[in-house]
């Protein structure tokens, strides 16, 4: 094979790795008024079957978006953002997902942890046309949740406000889907806190 067939390939391979893992989540600044998170030993991977942390952020329109008020529904909660290779191909499936499913009891609440905050991801929304609620996370959010230190990171909430789920980094379409369709047929059993 010729060098230039070997270089083809090796940024073929080079970039679906990319896409396969995740992205690394850039420093931010601490937030003020942070609530107490957990011990440091503890992962996004071991908050499944543990309560979802509440939280009370705004959206682009400066309403206060509670994780409490989605009690009873089912939720994707995807920590993303707008540089994020991965997250890009993540966000039409939950716009999908979110319109298949909102009728029967399913949201989408998206995090976006880009560093400067509304002024990449009002533009994105707007261009993307997102069909689901957006807020702005920071570290602080990051840590109730076990650590967030990749994006996508995706927890996936049952009715009565338990982490079923965990993702970090890229899965597959077929695997939410299996995993939302499962805990909508579910009732919840324990009201959310």
């Amino acid at each position: 094979m010729s060098f230039h067939i070997w270089r083809a390939a090796a940024l073929v391979i080079f970039s679906f790795s990319c896409l396969e893992f995740s992205c690394s989540s850039s420093p931010k600044p601490p937030a003020a008024a942070a609530p107490s998170a957990p011990a440091a030993s503890e992962s996004a991977v071991d908050k499944t079957g543990s309560m979802a942390a509440n939280f009370t952020l705004k959206d682009a329109a400066g309403k206060d978006i509670k994780l409490a008020d989605y009690k009873g529904k089912v939720v994707l909660l995807n920590f993303w953002a707008t540089w994020c290779g991965p997250c890009k191909v993540e966000i039409p499936w939950f716009m999908e997902f979110n319109k298949s499913y909102q009728d029967r009891g399913f949201a989408v609440v998206g995090v976006s942890m880009d560093d400067d905050g509304w002024k990449s991801v009002k533009p994105y929304v707007a261009e993307k046309k997102l069909d689901y609620t957006v807020v702005i996370g920071n570290d602080d959010l990051g840590k109730l949740y076990g650590g967030v230190d990749s994006l996508p990171t995706t927890f996936i909430i049952d009715r009565s406000g338990r982490i079923a789920y965990v993702h970090m980094g890229l899965e597959g379409k077929d695997t939410y889907q299996k995993e939302i369709l499962a805990l909508l047929d579910r009732p919840a059993t324990v009201a959310m806190r």
